[in-house]
């Protein structure tokens, strides 16, 4: 990646895209993984896979609008199970309903196509899962850089996972290799994860997960979302202080029974809630310690270092490495 060049004026921009159940973020990114400014727009989830489409489609418009030369790849990190070499989501949750099937690639080149350079053929597009994407992000420039193994986990809206091995995401025989949020954990019993299960990690440490369990515990009934639980619990309420507690301890229990198995070189954690503060990372780092065998009791775990830009940089390297093996093929 780090040897190819960015692109002239007339061969099109290289545009990543992070698409989740919120918010739809994109922007430019050249061949050395420097991002441009960063266009950001709601994502009209209970719409449908259409009208997501239509936004993902307005908003790389956009960024091409301000980079000039048209489009010449798109890198996709999005909500869902996707099978990259197809380009097609084959599992979701109730985040983007309807999602499942959708032809990601087909559906953004029949969007699109009107941007690409006259001379440069079909949109290439590489799609994938956005924790593979944040992960792939944070291998090539962030806090897993020289690693030659990493475990990332996203902790926000969901709980996600990925495995990297040599700088790339390693995917699994049913696309779902890393994925953590729906790992079975003490705590979350009886509890409904948004795969439509119960007792999954998701269910009792992610965002929405904290706040519910607040309130049904009895908290104020005025707390608006998780952000307000955290800082409830900084301020000294114990009913908060507790739930944040409890969801840190179930990630990072979590954290332990993966790197186990896996023995990673490093563990890097990201999302919003890795912005919570002490109280939520001490209990993560906590039960880890407590948890994992003694050769593992140096295992460096760290914050994820490229904030929200992870996942669009890490796609934009997928769509990267797409053009040069294409243009790899076109060469011989």
């Amino acid at each position: 990646m780090r040897e190819a060049r960015p692109t002239g004026p007339g061969r099109g921009s290289v545009v990543g895209v992070d698409l989740g159940g919120t918010k739809i973020a994109a922007a430019r990114v050249d061949a050395d993984g420097a991002c441009g400014p960063v266009r950001t727009r709601p994502t009209p989830a209970r719409r449908g896979p259409g009208a997501v489409l239509d936004a993902v489609a307005d908003a790389v418009r956009e960024v091409v609008d301000e980079s000039g030369g048209g489009l010449r790849a798109l890198g996709l990190g999005t909500a869902g199970v996707v099978d990259v070499g197809r380009g097609v989501v084959v599992s979701a949750t109730d985040t983007l309903p309807g999602w499942a099937g959708t032809d990601l690639v087909a559906a953004l080149r029949h969007r699109l196509g009107g941007l690409v350079p006259v001379a440069g053929g079909p949109l290439a597009v590489h799609a994938e899962n956005d924790v593979d994407a944040h992960a792939a992000g944070e291998a090539w420039l962030g806090a897993a850089a020289g690693a030659s193994s990493a475990l990332l986990v996203a902790v926000g809206t969901g709980v996600g996972g990925a495995v990297v091995l040599d700088g790339r995401p390693l995917r699994g025989a049913h696309h779902l290799a890393g994925e953590m949020g729906h790992v079975p954990v003490p705590g979350a019993e009886g509890l409904r994860c948004s795969c439509g299960r119960t007792g999954h990690l998701e269910a009792v440490a992610a965002g929405p997960a904290i706040h519910r369990r607040y309130l049904a515990l009895g908290g104020a009934t005025s707390s608006p979302d998780a952000r307000d639980v955290v800082a409830r619990a900084d301020q000294g309420d114990a009913l908060a202080v507790r739930v944040v507690r409890a969801a840190g301890a179930a990630v990072g229990r979590a954290v332990a029974g993966v790197a186990t198995v896996l023995d990673p070189e490093v563990v890097v954690v990201g999302g919003g809630l890795a912005r919570a503060g002490d109280l939520w990372w001490a209990a993560l780092e906590g039960a880890l310690r407590a948890e994992v065998v003694d050769v593992l009791a140096g295992l460096p775990v760290r914050p994820a270092r490229l904030g929200a830009s992870a996942a669009i940089v890490g796609a934009a390297r997928g769509a990267w490495e797409h053009t040069a093996r294409t243009a790899g093929r076109r060469a011989s």
